[in-house]
C-alpha cells in the first residue's frame, strides 16, 4: 500500500465494499431466479415454449446488450450517479415482477430489470475505482470481487428452489427489491461521488456504436439461447444469430472509425487483458452451464425434486464463498499466472471427476468431490481474471473495464450453455451425452491454463 494519502483506500473503504459486492451479486442472482420456477409460471400464465423462451431471454439479452453503452454513461457522467439511476429503475421494475397480474408485465419488467442492471453493473466497477485509488489495493479488491457474481448465481439458483417450492416464485423478486432499497440508502453516507470532468473532456456517446453492439449482442445471443429449444435450421435459430454476428462485425469495424468509439480496439485486445477476459468468459460459462446439465441429470436421469437439486447445489456454494475469501493472498503471493493456471487445471480435474458420471453414481462418490474440487478451481480462475481484465485501468475508463468485463461473463453462459448442449446432445446416451459435456469443458480449463501461464508474467500479482 502507498504512503500517499491520495491513493489510500477510503476509511469506509470496506463497507461500501461489502455493499457494492451485495449488489453485483444480485444483479447476477436475479438471472438465476427465474429457471426454477418456470414451469410453475408457464403453469399460471398458460405459456407455450416460445413464451417461456421470451421470458428467459427477457432480462439477459438488454442487460449483456447494454453494459458497453452502460460504461460509456459512466464514464461520460459519474458513477454513484449512474449507480443510482440503475438501481431505481431496476428497484422499480423488481416491484413490477412480484405483482405481475400477466405476462406481458412480467416480460416488460424483466426488459427493465436488464436495462436497470447494464446501467448500474459498470458503475459499480467505476465506484470501486475511486474507492481503492491505489492500483494495488483496487487488485486486491478485485480478486475478491471476481467470485462474488457466481455467488449470486448459485444462491439465487438455491433459493428459487427452496421459495418456489415452500411459498410462491413471486417472493424470489423480494430480494432485489430489498438490496437495491438498502443500497440506495447507504449511497449517499459510503460511496464516494467521483469526479466529473468538463464537459469538453467527455468521452462521445459513439450512437452508431451503441446501436450496432446492442443489436448485435442480442439478436446472436437470442439465436443461442433458442437452439436450446429449436433446431438451427429453424429461421428463429440462425436468422437472429446470423443477423447477430453480421452487426458485431460492423460494430468493430466502425469502432476503428469513430472519433469516440465505444470499445476502443486497443484497449481489448491486449494480450494480457485477452486473458483476463477469456478467463471470466470461460468460468462463467463452465459454473453456469455445468449447473444446467448437472440440474438436467439429478431431475431427469435420477428423479431428484427442484428442492433436493437446490441443496445438492450448497458444497458448491460454500466452496466458492470460502475459495473466493482465500484467492487474493494467494494471487498477491504467487501471482495472476500461476493462480489461473493452477485455477484451471484444477477445474479440469473436477470436471474430470464428473465426466465419470452414470445412470447410478452415488452423489457423495463423484458428483459431491466433483463439485467441490470445480468450485475451488473456477473461484481461483476468477479472482485472478477480474484483476487482469481490469489490470492497469484509469478512473476515467473504469466504466469501460466494467462494462468490458460483465459482457464477458454475461455472454460466458450464453455460449457455454449452446456448446455444451451440443455436445451431449451428440452422443445417443443421454448419460453419456452430460459426460462428455464435462469432459469437454475440463479440456477447454485445460487450455486456459495453458495460455495463462505462456503469456502471462510469472510476476504479475
Amino acid at each position: 500500500m502507498t504512503n500517499d494519502p491520495r491513493k489510500r483506500p477510503l476509511p469506509q473503504s470496506r463497507a461500501a465494499f461489502t455493499v457494492l459486492a451485495l449488489v453485483q451479486a444480485t444483479l447476477i442472482f436475479t438471472i438465476a431466479l427465474i429457471i426454477v420456477p418456470l414451469p410453475k409460471i408457464a403453469h399460471e400464465f398458460s405459456l407455450n415454449p416460445a413464451d417461456l423462451l421470451l421470458l428467459q431471454v427477457a432480462y439477459g439479452l438488454p442487460f449483456s446488450g447494454l453494459l458497453l453503452f452502460g460504461g460509456r454513461l459512466t464514464d461520460r457522467h459519474n458513477g454513484r450517479r449512474m449507480l443510482e439511476i440503475g438501481l431505481i429503475v431496476f428497484g422499480a421494475s423488481s416491484v413490477m415482477a412480484a405483482f405481475a397480474p400477466d405476462f406481458e408485465i412480467l416480460v416488460g419488467s424483466r426488459f427493465l430489470q436488464g436495462v436497470g442492471a447494464a446501467i448500474a453493473a459498470p458503475a459499480l466497477m467505476a465506484v470501486l475505482r475511486t474507492l481503492f485509488p491505489d492500483p494495488a489495493d483496487f487488485g486486491r479488491a478485485m480478486a475478491v470481487w471476481g467470485g462474488v457474481p457466481f455467488l449470486g448465481a448459485i444462491l439465487g439458483f438455491i433459493l428459487s428452489g427452496i421459495v418456489t417450492n415452500w411459498i410462491s416464485w413471486r417472493w424470489m423478486f423480494v430480494v432485489p427489491v430489498l438490496v437495491t432499497a438498502f443500497a440506495l440508502a447507504k449511497s449517499r453516507s459510503l460511496l464516494p461521488a467521483g469526479e466529473i470532468g468538463s464537459f469538453a473532456n467527455r468521452p462521445g456517446l459513439d450512437p452508431l456504436g451503441a446501436i450496432l453492439v446492442t443489436l448485435g449482442i442480442s439478436l446472436t445471443s437470442y439465436g443461442l439461447i433458442a437452439s436450446g429449444d429449436y433446431s438451427w435450421s429453424s429461421p428463429v435459430v440462425y436468422g437472429p444469430f446470423l443477423v447477430g454476428l453480421a452487426l458485431l462485425i460492423v460494430f468493430l469495424g466502425a469502432e476503428r472509425k469513430a472519433r469516440n468509439p465505444l470499445l476502443p480496439l486497443g484497449f481489448i485486445l491486449d494480450p494480457r487483458r485477452m486473458i483476463g477476459l477469456a478467463g471470466m468468459f470461460l468460468a462463467a460459462a463452465a459454473s453456469m452451464a455445468i449447473e444446467y446439465v448437472l440440474t438436467l441429470y439429478l431431475q431427469q436421469i435420477r428423479g431428484w425434486s427442484s428442492l433436493a437439486t437446490a441443496v445438492s447445489f450448497m458444497p458448491f456454494s460454500v466452496t466458492m464463498m470460502v475459495a473466493n475469501r482465500v484467492s487474493a493472498p494467494l494471487i498477491a503471493r504467487f501471482g495472476i499466472a500461476r493462480a489461473m493456471t493452477s485455477g484451471g487445471l484444477i477445474s479440469a480435474l473436477g470436471l474430470g471427476l464428473l465426466a465419470w458420471v452414470g445412470r447410478d453414481t452415488a452423489y457423495a462418490a463423484i458428483l459431491l468431490p466433483g463439485q467441490i474440487i470445480l468450485a475451488a478451481g473456477i473461484s481461483l480462475v476468477l479472482s485472478g481474471a477480474a484483476v487482469q481484465s481490469t489490470a492497469n485501468v484509469e478512473q476515467h475508463q473504469a466504466g469501460l473495464a466494467g462494462g468490458v468485463m460483465n459482457t464477458a461473463m454475461e455472454l460466458g453462459p450464453t455460449v457455454g450453455l449452446t456448446v455444451l448442449m451440443a455436445v451431449a446432445a451428440a452422443q445417443a446416451d443421454a448419460v453419456q451425452g452430460y459426460a462428455w459435456a464435462f469432459g469437454t469443458a475440463g479440456a477447454v480449463f485445460v487450455l486456459l491454463a495453458v495460455a495463462a501461464g505462456l503469456l502471462l508474467p510469472r510476476k504479475s500479482n
